[in-house]
C-alpha cells in the first residue's frame, strides 16, 4: 500500500538510475491506497480465482467458472478486473493465465 507520491518516487529513481547507465531490473508493483481498497480488488473469491488459475495454468474462463462452481458472468467480471491490474494475462487464443509465482504485499501502519 502506499500513496501516488511514493510510486512517483521509485519511478523517479529508476528512471534516473537508467540515465546513468545502471542497470534496471524489470519489476512489477501494484499499489493500493488503503487496506480496504487492497481487500476490494483482493476479495477472497478473486484470491481463490488467481490461486486456481495458477495450480490449472492457462485455460478458458468458462473453464476456470466451472472448476470454480461459479457463475461464468461473476468469473468474466472477476477476471477483467484482475487484467486490469495486471495480476492476470490474456493469451493471443484467448486463454488467461497467472504469470506470477509470488504476489508479496507490504502493510504499513500509520505513523
Amino acid at each position: 500500500m502506499g500513496s501516488a507520491t511514493q510510486a512517483l518516487d521509485r519511478f523517479e529513481s529508476v528512471w534516473k538510475r537508467a540515465e546513468r547507465g545502471r542497470p534496471v531490473t524489470p519489476e512489477s508493483r501494484l499499489t493500493f491506497s488503503s487496506l480496504p481498497q487492497l481487500l476490494k480488488e483482493l476479495s477472497p473469491s478473486r484470491w481463490e480465482l488467481l490461486e486456481t488459475l495458477r495450480v490449472e495454468g492457462k485455460t478458458t474462463i468458462y473453464a476456470l467458472a466451472g472448476r470454480l462452481g461459479r457463475h461464468y458472468k461473476n468469473v468474466h467480471t472477476d477476471v477483467t478486473r484482475l487484467i486490469q491490474l495486471g495480476l492476470i494475462e490474456k493469451t493471443k487464443d484467448g486463454k488467461v493465465n497467472v504469470p506470477w509465482d509470488v504476489i508479496a504485499a507490504e502493510l504499513k501502519l500509520a505513523a
